[in-house]
């Protein structure tokens, strides 16, 4: 259930103006930046909420944040639908936003962990390969929607998903979870610490584990959304970029599906070290432009395909099931602060330094996130040993 909420939250939201940019566009005038904007400051407004999701979650459950999640991406999508102008579109950008911090990966894998507790491994990286798929699955759908009853009709009928379908799911499919008690939240957090999640004695260990994984979403985000130019400026053709950036996605599921087969042979800690070697090498060989643009896309979309795996299951198996939640929803801040910014980010080195400059500097942030997880793997060595 959780699978199939997480393709129609993320095609709804994050994977939206992909196809509706230009549409809007189009239909309305207002400017593209403006407009793919949006889901910037909808980012940005889903990181600032992230820990009070998590602490949610931590004391009532996933149902009930989910459920307000579906109401949020539904209002949302509702305001986008009857925007007047672009401030009341911004302004809609933002209550999606809400949604998003509420309803996409960090809160699933959070209730996730809610729900089965170390257990939830296994399911956090099946949930993996159900997102893989929202891509695949909505951008046809809302092509499809908007070329039939157009934009604002596609995003009405994706609020309607939420309200009728999702919201329903939540309430009724998931599992109601204990609620914690004062006494109970109070010693999950643990005295003396921060923020009302992290132990004082794993401030280091958490603030490490939050910048690996804030470092990974931003060079994801980044290539995501200028992939296309970076290819182009290598003087291949736009079909071709086209069809080379499409072996990324597939590349994600086949990782995750192989991650899925040996993860109980392995700490989750090894799974984030060789996501982070195989998207520095897979950056690596794009920049000094190996003839085989397809072979360094796979590397790379291997990488980012199993470091979903590894923000989610990592802090669980470093922090335990009874603090997960909360932690999760502060792990997200950073990082999803990092992904709306990443946009602008690239668009401004692609203008002052080139799309070979660009990737020259994003290898040596990703070598350095390498050289950070291989001090965290030591670190979390000498906690699981006392």
């Amino acid at each position: 259930m959780l699978g199939v909420s997480q393709i129609l939250a993320w095609g709804s939201s994050y994977y939206l103006l992909a196809v509706l940019a230009q549409p809007i566009a189009s239909d309305t005038g207002w400017p593209l930046a403006w407009i793919v904007g949006g889901l910037s400051f909808g980012l940005l407004v889903a990181g600032m909420v992230s820990p009070q999701v998590g602490d949610r979650i931590q004391r009532l459950g996933g149902r009930p944040v989910l459920a307000t999640s579906a109401i949020f991406l539904a209002l949302g999508l509702i305001g986008l639908a009857f925007s007047p102008n672009v401030l009341v579109y911004v302004l809609a950008w933002l209550v999606l936003g809400v949604g998003m911090g509420a309803g996409l990966y960090d809160a699933a894998f959070a209730t996730l962990g809610r729900i089965y507790g170390q257990r939830a491994r296994a399911a956090i990286t099946s949930l993996t390969l159900f997102g893989g798929f929202a891509s695949t699955v909505c951008w046809p759908l809302s092509a499809m929607l908007v070329s039939q009853f157009g934009w604002r009709n596609a995003c009405l009928i994706y609020a309607a998903i939420h309200l009728l379908v999702l919201l329903p799911l939540y309430v009724f499919a998931l599992p109601k979870e204990q609620k914690q008690n004062a006494g109970q939240s109070k010693h999950a957090a643990g005295e003396g610490a921060v923020g009302g999640a992290v132990p004082a004695d794993s401030r280091l260990l958490f603030a490490l584990i939050a910048l690996v994984i804030a470092i990974s979403s931003m060079i994801s985000t980044l290539l995501s959304v200028h992939m296309l130019t970076i290819l182009q400026a290598r003087d291949i053709a736009l079909g071709a970029a086209v069809a080379l950036g499409a072996i990324v996605g597939p590349s994600q599921v086949g990782a995750r599906t192989i991650e899925m087969a040996i993860s109980r042979f392995h700490h989750p800690i090894w799974t984030k070290f060789a996501s982070t070697v195989l998207v520095a090498a897979g950056v690596g060989l794009l920049w000094i432009g190996v003839p085989i643009v397809a072979a360094a896309l796979i590397l790379y979309g291997a990488g980012i395909g199993i470091e979903s795996i590894a923000r989610g299951t990592l802090p669980l198996a470093v922090f335990g099931e009874h603090r997960y939640a909360a932690i999760m929803g502060r792990i997200a801040m950073p990082s999803l602060i990092m992904q709306a910014a990443s946009p602008s980010i690239g668009a401004m080195l692609i203008e002052k330094l080139g799309a070979e400059g660009t990737l020259a500097l994003l290898f040596v942030v990703a070598l350095v996130n390498v050289a950070l997880v291989t001090a965290l793997i030591g670190m979390v060595q000498k906690k699981r040993t006392t």
